[in-house]
């Protein structure tokens, strides 16, 4: 009997964590409630730009991962990166935790020649193609 209390708290308290474990399903994803600037006329399916009074909007493609779509929007000056947003991400906190540090590698480095995120290899990757397909874009 003395050892059945033990057992059983310790048999809980191991079994709390896969109780609160959350799973990522592949295939959700969460946009950001940020629409594009200005509609564009002349929109292409490797992505869309257009020019506002901040500079000029171009997306990236919608890359398919194994996480979920990732797409970027990217505002230039001229030929510098002033701002990196997310279109699409995969609803993930791995991802959801990279993304800041993604955008602000992107801002210092000003190309898609930036380092992976630890954990979310993945989505860095998708991330980095569908930045390049802006920068390609954009000089287009």
């Amino acid at each position: 009997m003395k050892r059945a209390i033990p057992v059983v708290v310790l048999s809980i308290a191991g079994l709390v964590p896969v109780w609160r474990y959350e799973p990522s399903v592949g295939g959700t994803t969460s946009t950001t409630a940020e629409p594009a600037v200005t509609p564009s006329s002349s929109a292409s399916p490797s992505g869309s730009g257009s020019s506002s009074a901040s500079g000029k909007v171009v997306k990236g493609t919608t890359v398919n991962t194994d996480k979920g779509p990732v797409q970027v929007q990217v505002t230039f000056e001229g030929d510098r990166i002033t701002a990196v947003s997310m279109l699409q991400q995969p609803n993930h906190p791995q991802t959801t935790a990279a993304v800041p540090k993604l955008i602000a590698e992107t801002l210092k480095a000003q190309s898609a020649d930036i380092d992976a995120v630890s954990g979310a290899t993945v989505t860095s990757e998708g991330y980095k193609q569908s930045l390049q397909a802006a920068i390609d874009a954009k000089g287009a």
